[in-house]
């Protein structure tokens, strides 16, 4: 029976707790909350009975961030003890909604021409990306984006890219003009000596078959590296 009792009481410390946690979201948002704090609240809506604060923190101490969290894979968060498959699966998918949100507010007609709407476009394309991806944009010949194609996967450092891939790419969505991005999810915005002289060689591979390509985009994070737009690297788009 004692059991009992500090079972009860335990749940409604719990309760109290969330409730306060709660209504000091409805407050103020997340502003002032500390990582273990925001991963707490969120496993609320995955566990919702019991203490999540210490799932919390066996989170934090073993992925390093509170990004990290959220971009480790389910195979490995199940690992982590008090993470069930249930949370493992709604942990991993909150990249993705956010992917989703980012993407719903940029309007449906991206074209080169609006750089703010393309360069929110390119950043939304890699939120949940953790390995070195490219892509391909692909536009028509009034600017407008036709497609954003996957062209090849790497690993958390590198990634190389097939020359047939993106001129299959290109040709299969008719493009007029092509922008190629990929992320350096493990470092800056900043292209590497292997990444201008791709930049160079599918530049040639584009302009051999009529197809203008506009600019290589590097992607890290929040933040952005356009080398068409950069004084030392646009040369190679005027070639």
């Amino acid at each position: 029976m004692t059991m009992g009792k500090e079972s009860v009481k335990d749940k409604n410390l719990h309760g109290d707790h969330r409730k306060r946690v709660r209504e000091r979201f409805m407050k103020s948002g997340l502003a002032g909350f500390p990582d273990h704090n925001v991963l707490e609240f969120v496993l609320f809506y995955s566990q919702p009975y019991g203490d999540t604060n210490e799932t919390a923190h066996r989170l934090l101490e073993t992925f390093g961030s509170l990004s990290s969290v959220l971009d480790a894979p389910y195979e490995e968060l199940v690992k982590v003890k008090g993470v069930g498959s249930y949370t493992a699966v709604f942990l991993t998918m909150l990249p993705q909604l956010a992917k989703r949100y980012f993407s719903d507010m940029i309007p449906d007609r991206v074209t080169f021409t609006d750089r703010k709407s393309l360069l929110d476009y390119i950043r939304a394309e890699y939120i949940s990306e953790t390995s070195e991806t490219a892509k391909l944009l692909c536009f028509n010949n009034g600017g407008l984006l036709i497609n954003c194609c996957k062209v090849s996967i790497g690993s958390k450092n590198s990634v190389s890219i097939d020359r047939r891939t993106l001129l299959e790419t290109a040709f299969r969505n008719s493009a007029s003009s092509v922008i190629l991005t990929h992320n350096h999810p493990n470092g800056m915005a900043v292209p590497s000596q292997n990444d201008i002289v791709t930049t160079k060689e599918v530049f040639r591979l584009f302009s051999d078959v009529n197809i203008r390509m506009l600019d290589h985009v590097i992607v890290s994070g929040n933040d952005l590296f356009s080398m068409a737009e950069s004084p030392k690297f646009g040369i190679i788009f005027n070639m």
